[in-house]
């Protein structure tokens, strides 16, 4: 039998669904599951202003969803883990199923 999550534990995953919550921020994580982009290219493909992107990687990285790292001047961003890039492909999956009526694997 499964142990029930710890407080924190429900704490913390609640906060990363209120982040997810947002269509911005959820665009954003689509992308960095799949690599690394600076703001400029984020801004560019989710045709946003600078300013608005860096606000929502701030928030996501305030909530553990998003990992940076240096390279010369810019800063790359990234989807923070394995945990991660799953839980958001996953959502995408099954809103997939909910769009296009496919059946459902378990079904």
């Amino acid at each position: 039998m499964q142990e029930h999550p710890s407080s924190a534990q429900i704490e913390a995953a609640t906060a990363a669904f209120r982040m997810l919550a947002d269509p911005t921020r959820l665009r954003l994580m689509w992308l960095l599951t799949s690599g690394e982009y600076d703001v400029t290219s984020l801004a560019e493909r989710l045709e946003a202003s600078r300013p608005l992107v860096s606000q929502h990687l701030a928030k996501l990285r305030m909530t553990g969803l998003v990992h940076t790292r240096r390279e010369g001047r810019r800063v790359l961003y990234r989807a923070r883990d394995t945990h991660v890039r799953t839980l958001i492909t996953e959502a995408f999956f099954h809103a997939g199923h909910e769009v296009t009526g496919k059946p459902r694997h378990d079904d």
